[in-house]
Protein backbone atom coordinates (compact mmCIF):
# COMPACT_ATOMS: atom_id res chain seq x y z
CA UNK A 1 0.00 0.00 0.00
CA UNK A 2 1.26 3.49 -0.87
CA UNK A 3 2.60 5.26 2.29
CA UNK A 4 0.51 8.40 1.73
CA UNK A 5 -2.64 6.29 1.39
CA UNK A 6 -1.81 4.46 4.61
CA UNK A 7 -1.24 7.76 6.45
CA UNK A 8 -4.50 9.12 5.05
CA UNK A 9 -6.49 6.11 6.25
CA UNK A 10 -4.79 6.32 9.64
CA UNK A 11 -5.82 9.99 9.93
CA UNK A 12 -9.43 9.13 9.07
CA UNK A 13 -9.55 6.37 11.69
CA UNK A 14 -7.83 8.49 14.35
CA UNK A 15 -10.08 11.51 13.71
CA UNK A 16 -13.18 9.30 13.81
CA UNK A 17 -12.17 7.41 16.95
CA UNK A 18 -11.29 10.48 19.01
CA UNK A 19 -14.41 12.37 17.95
CA UNK A 20 -16.76 9.43 18.51
CA UNK A 21 -15.28 8.58 21.93
CA UNK A 22 -15.31 12.22 23.05
CA UNK A 23 -18.98 12.41 22.15
CA UNK A 24 -19.78 9.75 24.77
CA UNK A 25 -18.56 12.17 27.44
CA UNK A 26 -19.19 15.58 25.88
CA UNK A 27 -22.91 15.22 25.07
CA UNK A 28 -23.90 14.27 28.66
CA UNK A 29 -21.58 17.00 29.99
CA UNK A 30 -23.23 19.65 27.80
CA UNK A 31 -26.62 18.52 29.10
CA UNK A 32 -25.41 18.86 32.70
CA UNK A 33 -24.06 22.35 31.93
CA UNK A 34 -27.47 23.22 30.43
CA UNK A 35 -25.74 24.26 27.20
CA UNK A 36 -29.01 24.02 25.27
CA UNK A 37 -29.65 25.58 21.87
CA UNK A 38 -32.21 28.40 21.67
CA UNK A 39 -34.35 28.12 18.53
CA UNK A 40 -35.29 31.24 16.56
CA UNK A 41 -38.94 32.15 17.00
CA UNK A 42 -39.24 33.12 13.33
CA UNK A 43 -38.02 29.70 12.18
CA UNK A 44 -40.18 26.66 11.31
CA UNK A 45 -42.59 26.02 14.17
CA UNK A 46 -41.79 22.30 14.26
CA UNK A 47 -38.15 23.14 15.05
CA UNK A 48 -39.22 24.36 18.48
CA UNK A 49 -39.10 20.73 19.60
CA UNK A 50 -35.31 20.98 19.21
CA UNK A 51 -35.22 23.67 21.92
CA UNK A 52 -32.70 22.71 24.60
CA UNK A 53 -30.71 20.25 22.46
CA UNK A 54 -27.07 20.64 23.58
CA UNK A 55 -24.96 22.91 21.38
CA UNK A 56 -21.17 23.45 21.09
CA UNK A 57 -20.88 19.79 20.06
CA UNK A 58 -18.37 20.88 17.42
CA UNK A 59 -15.79 20.68 20.21
CA UNK A 60 -15.69 16.91 19.78
CA UNK A 61 -14.51 16.99 16.17
CA UNK A 62 -12.31 20.05 16.74
CA UNK A 63 -10.39 18.20 19.46
CA UNK A 64 -10.40 15.00 17.43
CA UNK A 65 -9.02 16.72 14.33
CA UNK A 66 -6.41 18.69 16.25
CA UNK A 67 -5.08 15.57 17.97
CA UNK A 68 -5.17 13.53 14.77
CA UNK A 69 -3.30 16.21 12.80
CA UNK A 70 -0.67 16.96 15.45
CA UNK A 71 -0.09 13.49 16.92
CA UNK A 72 -0.56 11.73 13.60
CA UNK A 73 1.68 14.26 11.89
CA UNK A 74 4.46 13.83 14.46
CA UNK A 75 4.27 10.03 14.29
CA UNK A 76 4.18 9.82 10.50
CA UNK A 77 6.39 12.83 9.80
CA UNK A 78 3.68 14.64 7.83
CA UNK A 79 3.22 17.60 10.19
CA UNK A 80 3.84 20.77 8.19
CA UNK A 81 3.44 24.53 8.52
CA UNK A 82 0.67 24.24 5.92
CA UNK A 83 -1.42 21.91 8.09
CA UNK A 84 -0.70 23.92 11.25
CA UNK A 85 -1.69 27.17 9.50
CA UNK A 86 -5.05 25.67 8.41
CA UNK A 87 -5.59 24.25 11.90
CA UNK A 88 -4.76 27.65 13.39
CA UNK A 89 -7.22 29.47 11.13
CA UNK A 90 -9.95 26.91 11.83
CA UNK A 91 -9.30 27.07 15.59
CA UNK A 92 -9.45 30.89 15.52
CA UNK A 93 -12.87 30.78 13.89
CA UNK A 94 -13.94 28.01 16.25
CA UNK A 95 -12.93 30.24 19.17
CA UNK A 96 -15.10 33.07 17.81
CA UNK A 97 -17.97 30.59 17.54
CA UNK A 98 -17.35 29.32 21.07
CA UNK A 99 -17.59 32.84 22.50
CA UNK A 100 -20.76 33.40 20.47
CA UNK A 101 -22.33 30.13 21.63
CA UNK A 102 -21.44 30.83 25.26
CA UNK A 103 -23.01 34.30 25.02
CA UNK A 104 -26.22 32.78 23.59
CA UNK A 105 -26.39 30.23 26.40
CA UNK A 106 -25.85 32.88 29.08
CA UNK A 107 -28.56 35.12 27.60
CA UNK A 108 -30.91 32.16 26.88
CA UNK A 109 -31.65 33.46 23.37
CA UNK A 110 -30.44 32.96 19.80
CA UNK A 111 -28.21 36.04 19.72
CA UNK A 112 -24.60 36.13 20.88
CA UNK A 113 -21.92 38.42 19.54
CA UNK A 114 -23.07 41.28 17.34
CA UNK A 115 -22.62 40.97 13.57
CA UNK A 116 -19.93 43.67 13.57
CA UNK A 117 -18.00 41.98 16.39
CA UNK A 118 -18.01 38.63 14.59
CA UNK A 119 -17.07 40.19 11.25
CA UNK A 120 -14.13 42.10 12.76
CA UNK A 121 -12.75 39.02 14.52
CA UNK A 122 -13.20 36.90 11.40
CA UNK A 123 -11.52 39.52 9.22
CA UNK A 124 -8.47 39.72 11.50
CA UNK A 125 -8.11 35.91 11.47
CA UNK A 126 -8.39 35.82 7.66
CA UNK A 127 -5.75 38.52 7.16
CA UNK A 128 -3.30 36.89 9.56
CA UNK A 129 -3.74 33.55 7.78
CA UNK A 130 -3.12 35.01 4.32
CA UNK A 131 -0.07 36.94 5.55
CA UNK A 132 1.31 33.73 7.10
CA UNK A 133 0.83 31.74 3.88
CA UNK A 134 2.52 34.49 1.92
CA UNK A 135 5.47 34.66 4.34
CA UNK A 136 6.09 30.93 3.96
CA UNK A 137 5.78 31.08 0.18
CA UNK A 138 2.72 28.82 0.14
CA UNK A 139 0.47 31.32 -1.61
CA UNK A 140 0.80 33.29 -4.84
CA UNK A 141 -1.28 36.34 -5.82
CA UNK A 142 -2.45 34.48 -8.90
CA UNK A 143 -5.96 33.11 -9.26
CA UNK A 144 -5.85 29.74 -10.99
CA UNK A 145 -9.00 29.09 -13.02
CA UNK A 146 -9.93 25.37 -12.87
CA UNK A 147 -10.55 23.57 -16.19
CA UNK A 148 -9.12 26.47 -18.22
CA UNK A 149 -5.53 26.18 -17.01
CA UNK A 150 -5.00 29.94 -16.85
CA UNK A 151 -4.05 32.30 -14.04
CA UNK A 152 -5.18 35.82 -13.32
CA UNK A 153 -2.31 37.79 -11.84
CA UNK A 154 -3.40 40.28 -9.21
CA UNK A 155 -1.50 42.89 -7.17
CA UNK A 156 -0.92 41.63 -3.63
CA UNK A 157 -3.13 44.33 -2.12
CA UNK A 158 -6.04 43.38 -4.36
CA UNK A 159 -5.47 39.69 -3.68
CA UNK A 160 -5.41 40.29 0.09
CA UNK A 161 -8.74 42.12 -0.03
CA UNK A 162 -10.21 39.39 -2.24
CA UNK A 163 -8.92 36.63 0.04
CA UNK A 164 -10.18 38.24 3.25
CA UNK A 165 -13.66 38.72 1.79
CA UNK A 166 -13.79 35.18 0.37
CA UNK A 167 -12.74 33.63 3.67
CA UNK A 168 -15.16 35.60 5.85
CA UNK A 169 -17.95 35.12 3.32
CA UNK A 170 -17.43 31.36 3.03
CA UNK A 171 -17.14 30.87 6.78
CA UNK A 172 -20.49 32.56 7.32
CA UNK A 173 -22.01 30.62 4.41
CA UNK A 174 -21.07 27.35 6.13
CA UNK A 175 -22.64 28.73 9.30
CA UNK A 176 -25.90 29.49 7.46
CA UNK A 177 -25.96 25.93 6.07
CA UNK A 178 -25.94 24.53 9.59
CA UNK A 179 -29.72 24.69 9.99
CA UNK A 180 -30.87 21.07 9.94
CA UNK A 181 -29.76 17.95 11.79
CA UNK A 182 -26.62 16.66 10.07
CA UNK A 183 -26.85 19.07 7.11
CA UNK A 184 -23.61 21.03 7.37
CA UNK A 185 -21.75 17.89 8.48
CA UNK A 186 -23.02 15.78 5.56
CA UNK A 187 -22.46 18.49 2.95
CA UNK A 188 -18.87 19.03 4.16
CA UNK A 189 -17.86 15.35 4.06
CA UNK A 190 -17.49 15.28 0.22
CA UNK A 191 -15.55 18.56 0.47
CA UNK A 192 -13.07 16.92 2.87
CA UNK A 193 -12.74 13.92 0.55
CA UNK A 194 -12.12 16.28 -2.38
CA UNK A 195 -9.30 18.08 -0.61
CA UNK A 196 -7.74 14.84 0.64
CA UNK A 197 -7.75 13.50 -2.94
CA UNK A 198 -6.43 16.78 -4.38
CA UNK A 199 -3.59 17.15 -1.87
CA UNK A 200 -2.77 13.45 -2.23
CA UNK A 201 -2.66 13.78 -6.03
CA UNK A 202 -0.42 16.84 -5.74
CA UNK A 203 1.90 14.92 -3.42
CA UNK A 204 2.16 11.84 -5.62
CA UNK A 205 2.34 13.49 -9.04
CA UNK A 206 3.83 16.88 -8.36
CA UNK A 207 5.61 16.54 -5.00
CA UNK A 208 4.06 19.80 -3.80
CA UNK A 209 5.65 20.91 -0.48
CA UNK A 210 3.43 20.29 2.53
CA UNK A 211 0.86 18.35 0.55
CA UNK A 212 1.28 15.23 2.69
CA UNK A 213 0.45 17.18 5.84
CA UNK A 214 -2.56 18.79 4.20
CA UNK A 215 -3.76 15.39 2.99
CA UNK A 216 -3.64 14.18 6.58
CA UNK A 217 -5.53 17.30 7.75
CA UNK A 218 -8.34 16.77 5.22
CA UNK A 219 -8.52 13.07 6.10
CA UNK A 220 -8.62 13.79 9.85
CA UNK A 221 -11.41 16.32 9.25
CA UNK A 222 -13.36 13.70 7.30
CA UNK A 223 -12.96 11.13 10.08
CA UNK A 224 -13.81 13.63 12.80
CA UNK A 225 -17.01 14.65 11.04
CA UNK A 226 -18.11 11.04 10.59
CA UNK A 227 -17.58 10.53 14.33
CA UNK A 228 -19.62 13.65 15.06
CA UNK A 229 -22.39 12.60 12.66
CA UNK A 230 -23.20 9.68 14.95
CA UNK A 231 -24.60 12.24 17.39
CA UNK A 232 -25.68 14.92 14.91
CA UNK A 233 -27.75 12.97 12.39
CA UNK A 234 -31.54 13.23 12.65
CA UNK A 235 -32.80 13.32 15.33
CA UNK A 236 -29.74 15.16 16.58
CA UNK A 237 -28.51 14.50 20.11
CA UNK A 238 -26.21 17.52 19.83
CA UNK A 239 -25.64 20.50 17.53
CA UNK A 240 -22.21 21.66 16.41
CA UNK A 241 -23.13 25.28 17.18
CA UNK A 242 -21.23 28.26 15.85
CA UNK A 243 -18.22 26.65 17.52
CA UNK A 244 -18.28 23.85 14.98
CA UNK A 245 -19.71 25.59 11.91
CA UNK A 246 -17.22 28.48 12.01
CA UNK A 247 -14.38 25.99 12.54
CA UNK A 248 -15.60 24.05 9.49
CA UNK A 249 -15.80 27.21 7.40
CA UNK A 250 -12.24 28.11 8.37
CA UNK A 251 -11.03 24.62 7.51
CA UNK A 252 -12.68 24.59 4.07
CA UNK A 253 -11.30 28.04 3.21
CA UNK A 254 -7.90 27.23 4.65
CA UNK A 255 -7.55 24.13 2.50
CA UNK A 256 -8.64 25.99 -0.65
CA UNK A 257 -6.05 28.72 -0.14
CA UNK A 258 -3.33 26.27 0.93
CA UNK A 259 -4.00 24.45 -2.33
CA UNK A 260 -3.55 27.90 -3.94
CA UNK A 261 -6.88 27.51 -5.73
CA UNK A 262 -9.52 29.58 -3.91
CA UNK A 263 -11.78 29.68 -6.99
CA UNK A 264 -12.41 25.97 -6.52
CA UNK A 265 -14.71 27.00 -3.66
CA UNK A 266 -17.31 27.93 -6.27
CA UNK A 267 -17.70 24.22 -7.06
CA UNK A 268 -16.99 22.44 -3.78
CA UNK A 269 -18.92 25.06 -1.83
CA UNK A 270 -21.93 25.12 -4.15
CA UNK A 271 -24.40 24.26 -1.37
CA UNK A 272 -22.97 26.91 0.95
CA UNK A 273 -23.25 29.47 -1.86
CA UNK A 274 -26.83 28.56 -2.84
CA UNK A 275 -27.95 28.61 0.80
CA UNK A 276 -26.43 32.04 1.34
CA UNK A 277 -27.77 33.46 -1.93
CA UNK A 278 -31.28 32.29 -1.04
CA UNK A 279 -31.00 34.22 2.22
CA UNK A 280 -29.67 37.37 0.53
CA UNK A 281 -32.26 37.26 -2.29
CA UNK A 282 -35.07 36.81 0.22
CA UNK A 283 -34.01 39.84 2.27
CA UNK A 284 -33.44 42.10 -0.75
CA UNK A 285 -36.72 41.10 -2.41
CA UNK A 286 -38.62 41.51 0.86
CA UNK A 287 -37.31 45.05 1.26
CA UNK A 288 -37.78 46.00 -2.41
CA UNK A 289 -41.39 44.77 -2.53
CA UNK A 290 -42.32 45.87 0.99
CA UNK A 291 -43.12 42.46 2.37
CA UNK A 292 -43.31 39.98 -0.51
CA UNK A 293 -41.20 36.82 -0.51
CA UNK A 294 -39.65 34.60 -3.18
CA UNK A 295 -39.05 31.65 -0.85
CA UNK A 296 -41.51 30.29 1.69
CA UNK A 297 -38.71 30.78 4.20
CA UNK A 298 -34.98 31.34 3.85
CA UNK A 299 -32.44 29.84 3.65
CA UNK A 300 -33.27 27.25 1.01
CA UNK A 301 -33.38 24.24 3.34
CA UNK A 302 -36.30 25.83 5.25
CA UNK A 303 -38.06 26.63 1.95
CA UNK A 304 -37.90 22.95 1.02
CA UNK A 305 -39.02 21.87 4.47
CA UNK A 306 -42.09 24.08 4.24
CA UNK A 307 -42.76 22.55 0.84
CA UNK A 308 -43.09 19.13 2.44
CA UNK A 309 -39.52 17.79 2.33
CA UNK A 310 -38.37 15.87 5.41
CA UNK A 311 -35.12 16.94 7.05
CA UNK A 312 -33.45 13.68 6.05
CA UNK A 313 -34.42 14.16 2.39
CA UNK A 314 -32.94 17.68 2.34
CA UNK A 315 -29.72 16.38 3.91
CA UNK A 316 -29.32 13.46 1.48
CA UNK A 317 -30.09 15.58 -1.60
CA UNK A 318 -27.79 18.43 -0.58
CA UNK A 319 -24.99 16.01 0.33
CA UNK A 320 -25.45 14.26 -3.02
CA UNK A 321 -25.22 17.54 -4.91
CA UNK A 322 -22.09 18.44 -2.93
CA UNK A 323 -20.56 15.07 -3.84
CA UNK A 324 -21.24 15.50 -7.57
CA UNK A 325 -19.73 18.98 -7.63
CA UNK A 326 -16.70 17.84 -5.63
CA UNK A 327 -16.03 15.05 -8.15
CA UNK A 328 -16.34 17.60 -10.95
CA UNK A 329 -13.99 19.96 -9.11
CA UNK A 330 -11.32 17.26 -8.83
CA UNK A 331 -11.05 17.06 -12.60
CA UNK A 332 -10.67 20.83 -12.64
CA UNK A 333 -7.77 20.61 -10.21
CA UNK A 334 -5.64 17.81 -11.60
CA UNK A 335 -4.87 19.79 -14.75
CA UNK A 336 -2.67 22.02 -12.62
CA UNK A 337 -0.61 19.08 -11.43
CA UNK A 338 0.74 17.24 -14.47
CA UNK A 339 2.08 13.73 -13.91
CA UNK A 340 5.86 14.04 -13.65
Amino acid sequence: MDPILLKTLAAVVLGFAISAILGKFLVPALRRWKAGQSIKEDGPTWHMSKQGTPTMGGLMFIIGIALAVILGGLITGTLSVHALAILGLSAAYGAVGLVDDYAKIKKKENTGLTASQKFLLQLVAAILFIVLLRQFGILSPNLYVPFFGVEWKLPWVVYMIFAALVITGTVNAVNITDGLDGLSTSVTLPVCAFFAASFGYAYVHWDQPGSAGMTVFAAALFGGLVGFLIYNFYPAKVFMGDTGSLFLGGAVCGMAFALDMPLILVLVGIIYIVETLSDIIQVLYFKATHGKRIFRMAPLHHHLEMGGWKETKVVFVFAGISLVFCILAFFGVIGRYPVL
